[in-house]
């Protein structure tokens, strides 16, 4: 894992008895009264904080929660959350209201082998987003130890994410951490072949360093979604009102060229005048998009074409949706996409699915447990696909250091 230590290079001496300062990411919808609506995140981190606890360690959780800009915001305390994780526990769950008093380092003192408490909001202060040394300083003294279990923040250089690795030593990457930097960096080094790349959502300026750095990587880089509306412009095709981002045509027109005949874009379309459930639509070839309409999904001639590839492949990084899936009849194209891919996965293919909306295209067809790993980090996950250094990974202690 990139030579950073995890929380298994961790002896018993820097466990047992200690405060692991431990850093995730609980940055998870709540509804109008405070409760939490989608505690996913949360499970992702029970096995670390099993691991942890299992060796005797008190445990101070940091985590983000919304943007409330630097400032307190009574909607976005971490104590809801806190409440669900004592529930999903089994056991109280402590929580301190603020993260730097001498209140907070006492209540970190005060906790057993095995006791967890939650610290409020991390962005509350604005030193957080500014990693700023002092707030960095501040989280120190919570904890003995610091494990960072927030892949989904870590291309974020903020001071409980990058800056207080600094002062608390050893720092290591979290069980779910590891996991993500494994099954991502297996992308990058020597992925199995055929390796499919599937590629959707509105924005090709999104993806734009991924798609360069996969380049000469995958064997075929599907693109569907608005996305690939771009490249039909980068052509000189009609889009008629769908969404395209102008300002990358070029850019797409240049990696139609790098890409040659490894890039499959689709040869069909579904069309509608509104994005509404319901709606009117027909399909049409990629040539053929009348003015007054917008593409809302590939057409069953791409989506047989996609999913072949898919099925035929041993390694595949599906990222974004290829239509509006949230809208019938908009989700077929997404959901030919699912089930090839949990196709191949089951015929031991291994499969990598990132982004919030692929996570949630998947969900809706009921095989989210049926592919290799999905990632929890969006932004995180492309920026490292994307051969960029995420700080909250370079931050951790190097194994040979130890």
């Amino acid at each position: 894992m990139l030579g950073k230590m995890n929380v298994r290079d961790l002896s018993e001496r820097h466990l047992r008895s200690k405060r692991v300062l431990l850093r995730v990411d609980y940055n998870v919808p709540l509804d109008e009264d405070g409760r939490v609506l989608d505690d996913a995140r949360i499970r992702a981190t029970l096995p670390t904080l099993e691991y942890l606890r299992g060796r005797g360690a008190s445990i101070v959780i940091l985590s983000h929660l919304g943007r409330p800009n630097g400032k307190p915001d009574p909607k976005l305390s971490l104590k809801p959350v806190a409440d669900q994780l004592s529930e999903l526990l089994g056991r109280q769950v402590e929580f301190s209201p603020d993260a730097t008093s001498e209140d907070a380092v006492a209540a970190t003192q005060r906790l057993g082998p095995g006791e967890i408490l939650v610290v409020e909001n991390t962005r509350f202060n604005p030193g957080e987003t500014q990693n700023d040394p002092q707030f960095a300083r501040a989280l120190a003294r919570l904890g003995d130890v610091y494990v960072n279990d927030a892949f989904g923040t870590a291309h974020r250089a903020h001071a409980s994410t990058a800056g207080v690795a600094a002062y608390v030593q050893p720092a290591a990457a979290g069980l779910l951490m590891e996991r993500e930097l494994q099954h991502l960096g297996s992308l990058l080094g020597a992925p199995k072949r055929p390796f499919v790349t599937v590629l959707g959502g509105a924005k090709v300026s999104d993806k734009i360093g991924l798609i360069e750095n996969l380049l000469g990587k995958v064997d075929t880089l599907c693109v569907g979604g608005a996305m690939a509306c771009t490249f039909f412009r980068a052509l000189g095709l009609e889009v008629g009102r769908s969404l395209v981002e102008e300002d990358c045509i070029d850019v797409a027109g240049k990696l139609i060229g790098e890409a040659g005949d490894a890039l499959l874009l689709p040869t069909d379309v579904v069309v509608t005048a509104e994005l509404k459930r319901g709606a009117k639509a027909r399909s049409v070839g990629h040539k053929s998009i009348p003015s007054d309409r917008m593409v809302a999904d590939i057409g069953a001639d791409s989506a047989r074409a996609f999913a072949d590839r898919v099925r035929a492949s041993q390694m595949i990084l599906w990222n974004g949706p290829v239509g509006v899936f949230e809208i019938r009849p908009f989700d077929k194209g997404t959901r030919a996409i699912a089930r090839a891919v949990v196709g191949a996965t089951s015929g031991g293919a291994t499969s990598v699915v990132g982004g919030g909306d692929t996570a949630a295209a998947l969900a809706a067809t009921g095989l989210a447990e049926s592919v290799t790993h999905i990632s929890t980090g969006g932004g995180a996950s492309l920026e490292l696909l994307a051969g960029q250094e995420l700080p909250g990974v370079a931050a951790l202690t190097d194994r040979v250091a130890v």
